[in-house]
């Protein structure tokens, strides 16, 4: 299958699929990121997600897919850098700010950065149209974070410290989609870097989750905590998996500004599922950010 996926990249078929790859990494990545803020502190629901990859990446990496190479295996080192970078961001804005106020701040800054970035690094080009897309999704995402900044009357300097922590990890988000893109495309087989990925950056937060827990202990049960730990690895898969084979495939670019459109679904998941206001303000803002990713889309 990875020869096969190999050979459509570049073509209206890859394209193709790119698009329906990045749609469904968009709705995973919500889930994923309700799952950091909900029940459990976001530094264990993190490590207890990424002890589960290695679980379930290990067996894939070691006796399924062909052992990497030697410039695989120092990409891969890279990678863990930076994906720990983003996951420590991350676990420091859930842990001060609310997750609709966080959430589209560290998805909102990231598609601006990767398109240029990727312009520069892949020779990709974006349309005026495109462009307008791209503006008009960050710019939703960024004023939907302000608006659900406006309405939080508890613990402001928390706020403003979440807000800070989520542009860099806005930042974070940027680098290792174009590192990422470029880590897949350098190996020959596609899945080959995704089970390896997977295992190796998942090396380190379960060590941070185990540190925590000996000290703090575990609010909310061990066993909870191990459920949604495995069912976030599964998402996890689906969600960096998609994102990645996306690009491997097509622009990285247009799949990082769709995959964008999680901020649509994860508003939707704080409404719904944890409780969080949304008004019809909201669903303007999300209609736009929706609506951007379909110009980025139809624009080229």
């Amino acid at each position: 299958m990875g020869d096969w996926l190999v050979s459509i990249a570049g073509t209206p078929q890859g394209a193709q699929l790119a698009t329906v790859l990045a749609l469904v990494s968009a709705m995973a990545h919500a889930v994923f990121g309700a799952l950091q803020k909900g029940k459990h502190d976001p530094w264990l629901m993190r490590g207890s997600i990424d002890g589960w990859l290695v679980v379930i990446s290990a067996p894939v990496a070691l006796f399924v897919v062909p052992w990497p190479n030697g410039q695989t295996f120092a990409i891969l080192a890279g990678a863990l850098v930076i994906h720990f970078a983003y996951k420590v961001t991350v676990a420091m804005a859930y842990e001060r700010a609310a997750y609709t106020v966080v959430y589209p701040v560290i998805r909102g800054t990231g598609p601006l950065v990767t398109v240029l970035a990727a312009s520069v690094l892949f020779h990709e080009h974006f349309t005026p149209a495109q462009w307008a897309g791209v503006a008009c999704l960050s710019g939703a995402m960024l004023l939907l974070a302000l608006r659900n900044l406006g309405e939080e009357t508890l613990d402001r300097r928390g706020l403003q410290i979440g807000l800070v922590w989520a542009l860099l990890g806005g930042m974070t988000v940027a680098l290792y989609t174009v590192y990422d893109a470029w880590g897949i495309r350098q190996s020959a087989n596609p899945f080959t870097f995704l089970a390896w990925f997977f295992f190796i950056t998942a090396l380190d937060f379960p060590l941070i989750a185990w540190a925590r827990v000996r000290r703090y202990g575990a609010p909310g049960g061990i066993g909870s905590l191990l459920r949604r730990g495995a069912a976030g690895a599964v998402i996890a898969w689906v969600s960096f998996g998609g994102v990645m084979l996306a690009t491997r495939l097509d622009k990285v670019g247009e799949a990082a500004v769709l995959r964008e459109t999680s901020t649509v679904f994860a508003a939707l998941i704080g409404w719904f599922i944890l409780g969080e206001k949304v008004g019809p303000r909201r669903l303007f803002l999300m209609g736009l950010i929706a609506l951007g990713a379909v110009i980025v889309e139809m624009g080229g």
